[in-house]
């Protein structure tokens, strides 16, 4: 699956590019580089909701991310954790220009790769969504970004990070990660990009962590902004855009990216907010995709993940894009433009002879046996209505009667008095 470019040509572009660095190359071993190193998390038991939400589990029937690889240009990967051990390559220092992309002093980096690629270990329950793609750490920064705004991107320099990207696809990656961004447009970067695009490489940014809440309009993200790179922007676990998360026409997709669990460096693990960490839900979509099927170039993968996203909360005005990502759908729907297929008319069913003449039969009975029950029901009803009515009419001599009203029923009557008189037996004159 991996695709190896070249080295002339990155050496060509490379030599021009690292005469703008300005950071010295330290003569140090690779544990000496970090000066203030952040401590490693605690080990998290539970099922982090971004693992709920996007159910890796359901895709890996179907791929894994096997043959595929994933350049994380970040604060480096630190190799040596126990579920990235194996999974990660040497890679390349751009600050120091040498080898050695596998440090990290500062976890975003480990963080962002172990989303990507941490192995399922018993009693540890965060894990990654591609676990068997392979990271190829690309070091741009010894700064971390805090858990609202994205300032690695601030200490990344337009050459260090052009240099990054052209030695990602030097080193065979697939799928290029970038979770830190730049806040102005570099015309180094804007040919790297290029470089990858035409190389047929997936790239994948973050749409950034400085929205503005209204105030007025957001800073454009480099190199979510540039043409041929998916831009994410990230949502909580109600599927609500999370309040840094910027707005633009550059946020394409939006993932888990709101107190999401992910590796830290040298053991356990942390939550953590923002683009950055939405940005490799993605890129291990994309690293799936390849995976399941390698014929497809970098702009199918890119159309099937922009068509497959479950609907969001919001629209594309809102920083949603095209909705949220979904891994099962993008590996297992396809895409077509062809005319729909008519399909051959049903085979007619046979005809049993035997089974008709049953039903038939059966059909007969049931009407028979449904007018004899009428007709014993009527005669039933016709006999207890007889019955009622005999011996009354015995009684009355079938002679018709008032019915006898109740001594409640008679209405009282006042009787007049009894007035007596005397009638005269005879009459005299006088």
């Amino acid at each position: 699956m991996a695709r190896r470019r070249p080295i002339t040509t990155f050496a060509l572009v490379g030599a021009l590019l690292t005469t703008t660095l300005t950071l010295p190359v330290p003569a140090h071993a690779a544990p000496e580089i970090c000066q203030n190193p952040s401590d490693p998390g605690e080990v998290n038991t539970e099922t982090p909701w971004h693992q709920r939400w996007l159910a890796p589990q359901r895709v890996w029937p179907f791929s894994t991310g096997a043959g595929v690889r994933v350049a994380v240009i970040d604060s480096g990967t630190d190799s040596s954790h126990p579920q990235l051990a194996g999974r990660v390559d040497s890679g390349f220092d751009a600050l120091r220009n040498a080898p050695g992309g596998d440090v990290d002093c500062v976890s975003h980096g480990t963080a962002v790769a172990s989303i990507i690629v941490a192995a399922r270990q018993e009693g540890v329950g965060f894990h990654g969504l591609a676990p068997d793609a392979t990271i190829v750490p690309i070091r741009v920064s010894e700064r971390n970004a805090n858990e609202s705004t994205d300032t690695a991107g601030a200490t990344v320099g337009g050459a260090v990070f052009a240099q990054a990207i052209m030695r990602a696809v030097e080193d065979g990656a697939d799928v290029i990660n970038m979770s830190v961004t730049l806040y102005r447009p570099d015309p180094d970067v804007q040919r790297a990009i290029q470089y990858a695009v035409d190389n047929d490489v997936v790239l994948v940014a973050a749409a950034g962590n400085r929205h503005q809440d209204g105030a007025r309009p957001d800073p454009v993200p480099y190199p979510a902004s540039y043409d041929g790179v998916i831009g994410v922007g990230a949502v909580d676990q109600n599927g609500a855009r999370i309040r840094q998360s910027q707005i633009g026409p550059y946020v394409d997709i939006v993932a888990p990216g709101g107190a999401v669990v992910a590796a830290t460096r040298l053991t356990g693990h942390a939550a953590y907010d923002g683009t950055s960490f939405a940005t490799p839900m993605v890129s291990a979509t994309a690293a799936l995709i390849r995976a399941a099927e390698p014929n497809l170039s970098a702009k199918e993968v890119t159309r099937r993940i922009l068509a497959t996203a479950d609907p969001a909360r919001g629209d594309a005005a809102r920083g949603y894009g095209s909705g949220v990502v979904n891994p099962y759908r993008a590996v297992t729907e396809r895409l077509t433009s062809a005319k729909p297929v008519a399909q051959p008319p049903l085979p007619e069913v046979p005809v049993d002879a035997a089974a008709q003449a049953r039903e038939q039969r059966w059909a007969l009975f049931g009407r028979l046996a449904l007018w004899i029950g009428l007709g014993l029901a009527t005669v039933a009803v016709a006999v207890a209505v007889l019955a009622a009515l005999l011996p009354r009419g015995r009684r009355t001599r079938w002679r018709p009667t008032r019915p006898a009203a109740s001594p409640g029923d008679r209405p009282e009557i006042d009787e007049p008095e009894e007035v007596f008189f005397r009638v005269p037996t005879s009459t005299s004159r006088e």
